[in-house]
């Protein structure tokens, strides 16, 4: 999966087309991630001990082929391709403008 923790993407399918967030959590073995702000559903709950019922809102996990990453240095919706640096560590690199970000 070419999405990380704390990418700043794009939806660009569904309900919730043109909003902007930040990859809170990433689920691999799905392809799904969870966005602060999308895909938001509101949950009604019983109480239950100290905790009081009512209707939450929680953001729910959104598919990854419906997101794309936004470029820090371009600000654009991109695709993402992997890059071997000479020094040996990869790198994501932006297919629009070729900018490089060193993952860890």
């Amino acid at each position: 999966m070419k999405l990380k923790k704390n990418d700043t993407v794009l939806v660009m399918r569904g309900r919730d087309r043109g909003k902007q967030g930040v990859v809170q959590e990433c689920l691999p073995d799905k392809s799904r991630v969870i966005v602060e702000g999308v895909n938001l559903v509101k949950k009604h709950t019983k109480p239950q001990g100290m905790r009081a019922g009512g209707i939450i809102e929680t953001e729910l996990p959104i598919h990854v082929s419906n997101l794309k990453l936004l470029c820090a240095h371009c600000s654009e919706p991109v695709k993402v391709k992997s890059h071997l640096l000479p020094d040996g560590t990869r790198a994501r690199m932006c297919k629009k403008s070729d900018c490089l970000e060193v993952i860890e």
